[in-house]
């Protein structure tokens, strides 16, 4: 019978990109198990990978579900992760993270790199034949943990990939897009919201501002509520029912967008229709909007005029004024920083598009 050949590709994968993806599958290919091991310790990646990094600490468990994803379809592949343990520091050494010698002057530890392979060992419980990585600086020490098992290189000049996790960590993951899997890209993508009371403008902002940046929006989940069941009789069990949807929406976005998404009213606005229209606070409403999280609120003020359209009931003028001002005061209540947006439509877009421009490139 023919000896199983197993392989170890490992690594922090802070953050996972197609470079890694690549070396994954070309090992997967040359094996009969593959076992990828997504090392962590919390502390020190804070201290050193992540110091003056664009993007924040990221979970193991991110990490894993990543890596689940990717390989769905791969059946020889197993995902573990493995805790690092810490020695104490020599303040002279540097340890080579990725394509970068990071000095660990001021990390407090550096990893015990002889435990981690020991827990990698009594996990995967058989010889392993092969590790694979993109590092030939790698060799000695996997000479040194691993002295029985074979180093392969997978594109050491990163041709076919010219990306690294410093450089992603460094400049953002926006500045990379392209080179980020699917499965990764919904974690960093930016979120745009766009609320104001009736007849405001938020539909047609939405939807200009996808075409004007190639991506997805989310409309308005309310109005597709009741012109589908064709009433305009409004029940205090519509608005939970709206919220919901309206995430699921929010949540498909994100894996579809490129870069950036639009979303046509949330949470807040919703609660604010219920008690504009039932004079009812909902607590689920409440508990939905201290959930949310988006990147960017632009608030579309009432200067425009309003146009009735058969599902609308606040045109007054005083009303409308009114309606505005509580709409602040919610979005106040929840600690909403939001950028005001006024002026005829041309001018809202503009506005809108600078404030867009800034947080994809910040």
């Amino acid at each position: 019978m023919k000896k199983e050949t197993i392989g170890m590709f490992g690594g922090k994968f802070l953050i996972v990109h197609k470079g890694h993806v690549h070396a994954m599958r070309k090992a997967a290919a040359m094996v009969d198990k593959l076992y990828l091991i997504v090392t962590y310790n919390v502390m020190f990646e804070r201290e050193v990978y992540f110091h003056k990094s664009k993007i924040a600490p990221i979970a193991v468990e991110q990490r894993l579900r990543w890596w689940h994803e990717i390989t769905k379809e791969l059946d020889n592949v197993h995902v573990y992760a493995i805790e690092e343990t810490n020695i104490k520091k020599n303040a002279d050494t540097h340890i080579d993270v990725g394509t970068n010698a990071y000095s660990q002057a001021h990390a407090n530890a550096e990893p015990d790199w002889q435990s981690c392979a020991d827990r990698i060992k009594a996990l995967i419980r058989k010889p392993i034949d092969f590790i694979f990585s993109s590092e030939p600086s790698y060799s000695d020490y996997f000479d040194d943990l691993y002295p029985k098992t074979k180093h392969i290189v997978i594109d050491a000049d990163r041709k076919l990939y010219p990306i690294s996790a410093s450089q992603l960590r460094r400049d953002g993951a926006i500045e990379y897009w392209d080179m980020l899997p699917d499965a990764v890209k919904p974690c960093f993508v930016k979120s745009v919201v766009i609320v104001g009371t009736e007849s405001t403008g938020k539909t047609t902002l939405a939807k200009n501002l996808a075409h004007r940046y190639d991506t997805c929006y989310v409309e308005e989940a309310g109005r597709k509520f009741y012109e589908e069941i064709n009433a305009e009789i409004v029940l205090l069990e519509d608005f939970p029912q709206i919220a919901y949807e309206h995430k699921y929406h929010e949540r498909q976005a994100r894996k579809t967008a490129n870069k950036v998404y639009f979303v046509d009213t949330e949470a807040i606005t919703t609660q604010f229709f219920s008690m504009a229209y039932l004079g009812i606070r909902q607590s689920v409403l409440d508990e939905i909007a201290e959930l949310q999280d988006y990147d960017l609120w632009l608030f579309l003020e009432t200067d425009i005029e309003w146009v009735g359209d058969g599902l609308r009931s606040f045109g007054e003028v005083q009303v409308r004024d009114k309606n505005n001002q509580f709409l602040k005061s919610l979005l106040n209540e929840f600690g909403v920083r939001y950028q005001i947006i006024s002026g005829n439509y041309d001018d809202r877009y503009d506005k809108a598009t600078d404030y867009i421009d800034k947080l994809l490139t910040k």
